[in-house]
């Protein structure tokens, strides 16, 4: 799976992503200290062990460089950035009922606008699985030679 390369000056406005998370209901939010534990859990239990250990490393960071989407008080969906190497978006995860509702969407633009205004020109998602969906949303591009990428040493 190869990384993409998603030139942060050119992100449209992503209003309409955000509106439509919230008419599904799901209120997207930067992780808050306390929210660590549960948001650990809901990863591991979720996706694995590996995608946790990984999504952890986001509560290493000030602002913590994690985002949620919850409703009800729990959590559905999770995205970061800066956890294995800098100017990296993910892990992310969007759990199988959330999928084609735009949660996932407003998690990777409040990460890409969070990156965006720390400074970065340009960022990288790693291990990409579905590229048409980065290239669509946010004219995310292959990087060439990339398939293995830092992830390599997992395979």
């Amino acid at each position: 799976m190869p990384d993409m390369l998603v030139r942060l000056y050119d992100l449209g406005d992503a209003s309409a992503i955000h509106q439509r998370a919230q008419e599904a209901g799901a209120t997207v939010r930067r992780a808050e200290p306390w929210d660590r534990k549960r948001y650990r859990q809901f990863v591991e239990k979720t996706f694995g062990e590996l995608w946790a250990a990984e999504a952890d490393l986001a509560y290493g960071h000030s602002p913590i460089t994690a985002y949620i989407a919850e409703r009800d008080g729990r959590i559905l969906c999770f995205a970061a950035y800066e956890c294995t190497r800098r100017g990296f978006f993910g892990p992310t995860g969007v759990t199988e009922g959330e999928r084609s509702r735009g949660v996932g969407a407003a998690l990777l633009f409040r990460c890409l606008e969070s990156m965006r205004e720390m400074g970065y020109a340009y960022a990288i998602i790693g291990g990409v699985g579905p590229e048409e969906y980065y290239q669509k949303l946010c004219g995310a591009v292959v990087i060439p030679g990339s398939e293995t990428g830092v992830y390599e040493s997992l395979h």
